[in-house]
Protein backbone atom coordinates (compact mmCIF):
# COMPACT_ATOMS: atom_id res chain seq x y z
CA UNK A 1 0.00 0.00 0.00
CA UNK A 2 1.24 3.49 -0.84
CA UNK A 3 2.14 4.86 2.32
CA UNK A 4 4.47 7.62 3.20
CA UNK A 5 6.22 5.92 6.52
CA UNK A 6 6.48 8.58 9.31
CA UNK A 7 10.21 8.71 9.90
CA UNK A 8 10.38 10.21 12.90
CA UNK A 9 7.86 7.66 14.66
CA UNK A 10 9.89 4.72 13.02
CA UNK A 11 13.02 6.90 15.11
CA UNK A 12 11.06 6.61 18.12
CA UNK A 13 9.66 2.98 17.92
CA UNK A 14 12.86 1.87 17.35
CA UNK A 15 14.22 3.37 20.90
CA UNK A 16 16.48 5.94 18.94
CA UNK A 17 15.94 10.22 19.05
CA UNK A 18 14.36 11.96 16.58
CA UNK A 19 15.23 15.40 16.63
CA UNK A 20 13.02 18.12 15.54
CA UNK A 21 13.84 21.75 14.19
CA UNK A 22 10.78 24.46 15.00
CA UNK A 23 9.66 26.12 11.97
CA UNK A 24 8.59 29.63 13.03
CA UNK A 25 10.21 31.88 10.12
CA UNK A 26 10.26 29.73 7.32
CA UNK A 27 7.50 30.40 4.38
CA UNK A 28 8.61 28.42 1.71
CA UNK A 29 8.96 24.62 1.03
CA UNK A 30 12.80 24.22 0.88
CA UNK A 31 12.91 24.10 4.44
CA UNK A 32 11.96 20.41 4.32
CA UNK A 33 14.92 19.47 2.24
CA UNK A 34 16.91 22.06 4.02
CA UNK A 35 16.20 20.14 7.34
CA UNK A 36 16.48 16.90 5.88
CA UNK A 37 19.63 17.35 4.76
CA UNK A 38 20.72 18.98 7.84
CA UNK A 39 20.23 15.64 9.91
CA UNK A 40 16.84 16.52 11.45
CA UNK A 41 14.15 14.07 11.79
CA UNK A 42 11.22 15.97 11.85
CA UNK A 43 9.32 19.67 11.63
CA UNK A 44 7.80 21.17 14.44
CA UNK A 45 5.85 23.87 12.16
CA UNK A 46 4.45 26.10 14.75
CA UNK A 47 0.94 27.03 14.54
CA UNK A 48 0.29 28.34 17.83
CA UNK A 49 2.90 31.46 18.69
CA UNK A 50 4.26 31.90 14.71
CA UNK A 51 2.12 33.62 12.39
CA UNK A 52 2.15 30.80 9.84
CA UNK A 53 -0.92 30.35 8.36
CA UNK A 54 -2.80 26.95 7.70
CA UNK A 55 -2.30 26.92 3.89
CA UNK A 56 1.69 27.66 4.47
CA UNK A 57 2.12 25.28 6.91
CA UNK A 58 -0.15 22.48 4.22
CA UNK A 59 2.22 23.15 1.40
CA UNK A 60 5.52 22.78 3.93
CA UNK A 61 3.82 19.10 5.41
CA UNK A 62 3.04 18.11 2.04
CA UNK A 63 6.80 18.80 0.59
CA UNK A 64 8.12 17.43 3.53
CA UNK A 65 6.49 14.11 2.90
CA UNK A 66 8.56 13.56 -0.37
CA UNK A 67 12.01 14.87 1.52
CA UNK A 68 11.35 12.57 4.03
CA UNK A 69 11.54 14.24 6.81
CA UNK A 70 7.79 14.27 8.75
CA UNK A 71 5.86 17.23 9.20
CA UNK A 72 4.34 18.22 12.87
CA UNK A 73 2.00 20.79 13.43
CA UNK A 74 1.36 22.52 16.99
CA UNK A 75 -1.87 23.80 16.96
CA UNK A 76 -3.16 26.85 18.44
CA UNK A 77 -6.16 24.96 20.33
CA UNK A 78 -8.50 21.96 20.78
CA UNK A 79 -10.95 22.13 18.56
CA UNK A 80 -11.30 19.44 16.25
CA UNK A 81 -10.67 21.16 13.25
CA UNK A 82 -7.53 22.77 14.20
CA UNK A 83 -5.77 19.40 13.63
CA UNK A 84 -8.31 17.52 11.25
CA UNK A 85 -7.52 20.54 8.53
CA UNK A 86 -3.68 20.02 8.74
CA UNK A 87 -3.70 15.82 8.98
CA UNK A 88 -6.07 16.45 5.70
CA UNK A 89 -3.63 18.44 3.92
CA UNK A 90 0.10 16.72 4.71
CA UNK A 91 1.16 16.43 8.01
CA UNK A 92 1.95 13.25 9.95
CA UNK A 93 1.28 14.33 13.67
CA UNK A 94 0.27 17.18 15.62
CA UNK A 95 1.23 18.69 18.82
CA UNK A 96 -1.31 20.04 21.17
CA UNK A 97 -0.24 22.91 23.78
CA UNK A 98 -1.35 23.30 27.44
CA UNK A 99 -3.11 19.43 28.29
CA UNK A 100 -3.39 18.95 31.74
CA UNK A 101 -5.47 16.25 32.03
CA UNK A 102 -6.73 12.97 30.97
CA UNK A 103 -10.43 13.96 29.39
CA UNK A 104 -8.38 17.11 27.39
CA UNK A 105 -5.78 14.46 25.74
CA UNK A 106 -8.46 11.67 24.77
CA UNK A 107 -10.48 15.16 23.12
CA UNK A 108 -7.39 15.68 20.99
CA UNK A 109 -5.96 12.07 20.43
CA UNK A 110 -9.59 11.36 18.84
CA UNK A 111 -9.71 14.36 16.95
CA UNK A 112 -6.48 12.57 15.12
CA UNK A 113 -7.50 9.29 13.64
CA UNK A 114 -10.26 7.54 12.61
CA UNK A 115 -13.32 5.33 13.51
CA UNK A 116 -12.77 2.69 15.44
CA UNK A 117 -9.41 4.23 17.01
CA UNK A 118 -11.17 8.16 17.25
CA UNK A 119 -13.25 10.26 15.62
CA UNK A 120 -11.83 11.59 12.83
CA UNK A 121 -13.80 12.41 9.83
CA UNK A 122 -12.41 10.78 6.17
CA UNK A 123 -11.92 13.99 3.89
CA UNK A 124 -10.80 12.11 0.65
CA UNK A 125 -7.57 11.62 -0.84
CA UNK A 126 -4.48 12.30 1.19
CA UNK A 127 -0.80 12.86 0.26
CA UNK A 128 0.31 11.08 3.24
CA UNK A 129 -0.74 7.98 0.82
CA UNK A 130 0.64 9.48 -2.51
CA UNK A 131 -2.50 10.37 -3.53
CA UNK A 132 -3.48 7.06 -4.50
CA UNK A 133 -6.65 5.55 -4.43
CA UNK A 134 -7.18 3.19 -1.67
CA UNK A 135 -10.31 2.17 0.03
CA UNK A 136 -11.39 4.27 2.41
CA UNK A 137 -11.14 1.22 5.42
CA UNK A 138 -7.29 0.13 4.45
CA UNK A 139 -6.71 3.89 3.97
CA UNK A 140 -7.63 4.78 7.53
CA UNK A 141 -5.65 1.72 9.00
CA UNK A 142 -2.77 3.05 7.46
CA UNK A 143 -2.70 6.52 8.69
CA UNK A 144 -3.86 5.74 11.74
CA UNK A 145 -0.39 4.12 12.33
CA UNK A 146 1.43 6.64 10.94
CA UNK A 147 0.38 9.39 12.98
CA UNK A 148 1.81 11.07 15.27
CA UNK A 149 -0.25 12.74 18.16
CA UNK A 150 1.67 14.54 20.88
CA UNK A 151 0.38 16.45 24.03
CA UNK A 152 2.42 19.04 26.33
CA UNK A 153 2.89 19.37 29.59
CA UNK A 154 3.07 22.98 30.27
CA UNK A 155 1.93 23.26 33.87
CA UNK A 156 2.31 21.57 37.37
CA UNK A 157 -1.36 20.34 37.00
CA UNK A 158 0.10 18.48 33.80
CA UNK A 159 2.46 17.20 35.23
CA UNK A 160 0.51 16.03 38.30
CA UNK A 161 -1.67 14.23 35.71
CA UNK A 162 1.30 12.52 33.30
CA UNK A 163 0.78 8.95 34.57
CA UNK A 164 -3.30 9.18 33.36
CA UNK A 165 -2.56 11.13 30.75
CA UNK A 166 -0.04 8.80 29.38
CA UNK A 167 -2.92 5.94 30.02
CA UNK A 168 -4.94 7.62 27.22
CA UNK A 169 -5.21 5.79 23.91
CA UNK A 170 -4.12 7.60 20.83
CA UNK A 171 -1.47 9.33 22.73
CA UNK A 172 1.78 8.95 21.48
CA UNK A 173 4.01 11.32 23.43
CA UNK A 174 3.93 13.45 26.00
CA UNK A 175 6.31 16.60 25.67
CA UNK A 176 7.15 18.68 28.26
CA UNK A 177 7.11 22.81 27.23
CA UNK A 178 10.17 23.77 29.92
CA UNK A 179 9.43 27.60 29.17
CA UNK A 180 5.67 27.62 30.19
CA UNK A 181 5.69 25.15 33.11
CA UNK A 182 8.77 26.90 34.50
CA UNK A 183 6.40 29.79 34.22
CA UNK A 184 3.38 28.44 36.23
CA UNK A 185 5.84 26.62 38.63
CA UNK A 186 7.25 30.61 39.44
CA UNK A 187 10.47 29.62 38.24
CA UNK A 188 11.02 31.46 34.57
CA UNK A 189 13.89 30.20 32.88
CA UNK A 190 15.62 28.25 35.95
CA UNK A 191 15.96 25.30 34.08
CA UNK A 192 18.45 23.89 36.68
CA UNK A 193 15.96 24.32 39.60
CA UNK A 194 15.79 20.95 41.08
CA UNK A 195 11.69 20.93 40.12
CA UNK A 196 12.54 20.66 36.51
CA UNK A 197 14.46 17.62 36.76
CA UNK A 198 11.25 16.04 39.37
CA UNK A 199 8.87 17.55 36.80
CA UNK A 200 11.15 15.27 33.96
CA UNK A 201 11.38 12.23 36.03
CA UNK A 202 7.49 11.91 36.82
CA UNK A 203 6.49 12.39 32.99
CA UNK A 204 9.42 10.16 31.87
CA UNK A 205 8.30 7.61 34.00
CA UNK A 206 4.70 7.57 33.34
CA UNK A 207 5.52 7.82 29.30
CA UNK A 208 7.44 4.19 30.11
CA UNK A 209 4.86 3.26 32.33
CA UNK A 210 2.62 3.37 29.16
CA UNK A 211 4.35 2.98 26.33
CA UNK A 212 4.40 6.34 25.24
CA UNK A 213 7.35 8.73 24.12
CA UNK A 214 8.69 11.38 26.52
CA UNK A 215 9.87 14.69 24.38
CA UNK A 216 11.48 18.32 25.78
CA UNK A 217 11.00 21.48 24.19
CA UNK A 218 12.39 24.55 25.50
CA UNK A 219 15.71 23.28 26.59
CA UNK A 220 18.72 24.04 24.17
CA UNK A 221 22.04 24.16 25.96
CA UNK A 222 24.59 21.43 25.33
CA UNK A 223 24.80 20.81 29.09
CA UNK A 224 20.96 20.52 29.29
CA UNK A 225 20.51 18.45 26.09
CA UNK A 226 22.48 15.99 27.03
CA UNK A 227 21.16 15.66 30.78
CA UNK A 228 17.60 15.18 29.76
CA UNK A 229 18.10 13.17 26.89
CA UNK A 230 20.63 10.87 28.91
CA UNK A 231 16.90 10.77 31.63
CA UNK A 232 15.24 8.96 28.62
CA UNK A 233 14.02 11.68 26.75
CA UNK A 234 13.45 10.65 22.96
CA UNK A 235 11.18 13.26 21.03
CA UNK A 236 13.58 16.10 21.17
CA UNK A 237 12.75 19.92 19.67
CA UNK A 238 16.39 20.70 19.42
CA UNK A 239 16.07 24.76 18.29
CA UNK A 240 14.35 26.88 15.80
CA UNK A 241 14.84 28.52 12.70
CA UNK A 242 14.74 31.89 14.16
CA UNK A 243 17.46 30.69 16.73
CA UNK A 244 19.58 29.24 14.37
CA UNK A 245 19.77 31.81 12.13
CA UNK A 246 20.28 34.34 14.70
CA UNK A 247 23.08 32.31 16.21
CA UNK A 248 24.94 32.22 12.94
CA UNK A 249 23.94 35.38 11.52
CA UNK A 250 25.48 37.26 14.78
CA UNK A 251 28.62 34.95 14.52
CA UNK A 252 29.38 35.67 11.20
CA UNK A 253 28.58 39.58 11.33
CA UNK A 254 30.86 39.47 14.02
CA UNK A 255 33.51 37.64 11.89
CA UNK A 256 33.14 40.11 8.76
CA UNK A 257 32.74 43.06 11.02
CA UNK A 258 36.17 42.19 12.55
CA UNK A 259 37.83 42.50 9.01
CA UNK A 260 36.75 45.70 9.46
CA UNK A 261 39.65 48.44 8.75
CA UNK A 262 39.58 51.40 10.80
CA UNK A 263 41.43 55.00 10.84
Amino acid sequence: MPIVPNHALRQLRAGKLAIGLGVNQARTVGIATMAKTAGFDWLFIDGEHGSLDADTAAQISTASLAAGVTPIVRVAGFEHWHASRLLDNGAQGIVFPHVDDAASAKRVADACRYPPVGKRSMGGALAQLGFASVPVGEAARLVNEETLVVVMIESPQGVQNADEIAAVKGVDALLIGTNDLCFEMGIPGQFNDPRVKDAYTKVIAACRKHGKFPGMGGLYTAELLERHIGMGVQLILSGSDFSLLMQAGTARGSLVRGFEKRA
